[in-house]
């Protein structure tokens, strides 16, 4: 079942729920519960959503104040993002650590709290007994097992909070996550087709005596994963392919995969060979980004493109075919991936590119299938790859290893033919 039919389905029952808990007759709940759940919502984009809720819920709890905090992940802390009441909350661009104050407790115990004194003993925003606030209730905002944030009202009179309260807040709050977890997915296919479009090579460089081809093909979920590829030309006349991966998906692991990229290009142009600019970004990822884990194959050659030089970190080796010969994989020494080991000293190989050698590039989403071995789909990239041309070899190499088959992760493939 699709996440956003759950949520409804799951909104459905629990509203449900709290109404065959209420007296019967009570017109006002009922009321309060459709002004919450109202259909017509759903046309709102997110941050106006976001907004009409919590004039609703403002009015429904009779508050005066009522904020929603989303979690930063990297800081670990809570960003005021949208208010009614007290809007200088986010205007101030609040941010509250986990674990402190009022909304750090609800986002640590992910539990609601009713709080009946409001002071800097108890709540971490000066900004809600300044203006007032004596008693407040909040709520965690949670999809599936993950925090997205925190959600509370307040008023300026000491009229408590009860459990009716909570109950109808945990409507709001199910209706936000909701919200920002569409978000969250549309964010990151819109990304997805950004990073395609701007990381990327638009073209292919040209080379006399070589043959290019390349192909990329996103997960089916267009969830935003690391694959990518390049191929550049140098002043100095050589080509460099690069072929690599950040582990993980999602935003952060295309972000590093654009840095990875950019450094690389940069150390590239000191001119030095693969396997030491491999050791300058494998600086790079443990000091700047750590806990990434980063595998890539840098090849180099230059005129007249008899040979290419192969530094790998972590990644499948290439696959090579030779005329006359069955292709097999490079056999070069494979060095441990980027921000895993302290003081690497790489090494490379050289591989011979005797005219009509073909060598393909390639991250493990084309050749590795759930419940297969590993062995079983680089033997299949093996049997596609031939001593043809670079555009016929991309094109066999697609058809036998994809066809209909529905990709569970990115694809990148590079092919180099020597003519």
């Amino acid at each position: 079942m699709p996440t956003t039919l759950i949520g409804v389905v799951s909104l459905a029952f629990k509203v449900a729920a709290v109404l065959g808990r209420a007296p019967d007759g009570d017109a006002d709940r009922l009321a309060n519960f459709q002004s919450l759940t109202d259909s017509a919502l759903t046309q709102l984009d997110v941050d106006d959503l976001l907004v009409e809720l919590l004039v609703r819920v403002r009015e429904v709890l009779g508050a005066d104040t009522a904020a929603i905090l989303l979690l930063d992940e990297a800081s670990q802390e809570l960003v005021a993002t949208a208010a009614r009441g007290i809007e200088e909350e986010v205007r101030q661009g609040v941010r509250i650590p986990l674990g402190t104050g009022f909304a750090g407790r609800i986002a640590a115990t992910r539990g609601p709290i009713l709080l009946d004194l409001v002071d800097p003993t108890t709540v971490a925003n000066p900004l809600l007994w300044e203006k007032g606030i004596k008693v407040m209730l909040g709520l965690p905002l949670v999809t599936g097992d993950k925090l997205l944030g925190v959600l509370h009202v307040g008023r300026l009179d000491e009229r408590p909070f009860d459990g009716r309260d909570v109950e109808l807040l945990e409507v709001v709050a199910d209706r936000v996550a909701g919200a920002m977890q569409a978000r969250q997915l549309a964010t990151e296919r819109a990304a997805a087709g950004l990073l395609e479009r701007s990381l990327l090579p638009t073209k292919l460089p040209r080379c006399a005596g070589l043959d290019l081809a390349a192909r990329y093909a996103a997960a089916e979920d267009r969830t935003v994963g690391g694959d990518w590829y390049d191929v550049f030309t140098l002043p100095n006349g050589e080509l460099w392919i690069v072929v690599g991966d950040v582990a993980g998906h999602g935003l952060r692991a295309a972000v590093v995969m654009g840095r990875i990229r950019s450094a690389l290009r940069a150390y590239s142009l000191l001119e030095l060979p693969p396997e030491k600019v491999l050791e300058l970004v494998d600086r790079k990822v443990k000091h700047f980004e750590i806990g990434t884990f980063v595998t890539v194959v840098c090849a180099v050659t230059s005129p007249p493109f008899d040979g290419v030089r192969l530094a790998v970190a972590g990644h499948p080796p290439p696959a090579v075919a030779v005329p006359g010969r069955p292709t097999a994989l490079a056999e070069i020494e494979v060095g441990p991936p980027l921000g895993v080991v302290s003081d690497f000293e790489r090494s490379a190989t050289t591989v011979a590119l005797t005219r009509g050698t073909v060598i393909a590039f390639y991250t493990d989403g084309l050749v590795e299938r759930r419940g297969e071995h590993l062995d079983v789909g680089l033997e299949r990239l093996c049997a596609a790859v031939s001593s043809d041309s670079a555009a016929t070899v991309a094109r066999e190499v697609m058809r036998r290893l994809v066809g209909s088959r529905i990709p569970q992760d990115d694809i990148a493939l590079v092919i180099l033919q020597r003519q």
